[in-house]
């Protein structure tokens, strides 16, 4: 989130709890950010983190690199919590190199516990480090179990829904990440209000963390 105040307003207006995850340094960023704390919809930092295949795969300008050092690493988390004051938590956004990495998840993570912000592993590598490593510093933590939206129509979409479905009532819950897509947000808008009916409680993010 962070592009446009109409994304959030369409997310919000489906009345059901979701928990918005915003890019610092976009262009709507503090106007997402305020409105979804006039609206008590919880935030968390997206913070963008290097990839695999980095530089051809684009990163934003702020995004933490493999290059920096400690120092540098802590000014952006800061400049980031600056940015976002309100958020609770954060997670990665892209990140399947830096996850990998101990020595530099470990200078994110031992910032967020300082500030007291959760850690959710958006897990765009299987190698990820973050969440086992979150869990022996002592930051609260989770990880995504799905993607809805790596494809953008609304047949792919109820898929990806129904299998977390599936892993909830198999494992008693999922974490589900989607990106502010218009098929996205329609698809959502049809078919959260129906998941009561199956058994489902859909809470905020933070409810999830360990």
């Amino acid at each position: 989130m962070g592009s446009n105040l109409q994304q959030a307003r369409a997310f919000a207006g489906i009345g059901l709890p979701v928990t918005f995850s915003i890019i610092p340094g976009l262009k709507s960023d503090r106007d997402v950010a305020g409105f979804a704390a006039r609206s008590g919809i919880e935030t968390m930092i997206h913070i963008p983190m290097q990839a695999k295949g980095w530089p051809q795969r684009k990163l934003e300008a702020n995004g933490l690199l493999l290059s920096m050092d400690e120092a540098a690493i802590r000014e952006h988390l800061g400049d980031y919590a600056r940015q976002i004051p309100t958020a609770i938590g954060v997670n990665n956004h892209m990140g399947s190199e830096f996850t990998e990495h101990e020595d530099k998840m470990r200078v994110v993570l031992e910032m967020l516990k300082g500030k007291g912000l959760f850690f959710i592993d958006s897990v765009t590598t299987p190698r990820t480090v973050g969440q086992s490593l979150a869990r022996e510093m002592g930051v609260k933590t989770a990880r995504r179990d799905v993607f809805l939206d790596n494809e953008q129509n609304s047949a792919y979409i109820r898929g990806q829904l129904a299998q977390a479905v599936r892993m909830a009532k198999k494992n008693g819950s999922a974490i589900v990440i989607c990106h502010p897509h218009p098929a996205t947000i329609a698809t959502l808008t049809e078919t959260l209000p129906t998941l009561a009916g199956q058994g489902i409680t859909l809470v905020p993010v933070s409810h999830l963390v360990r």
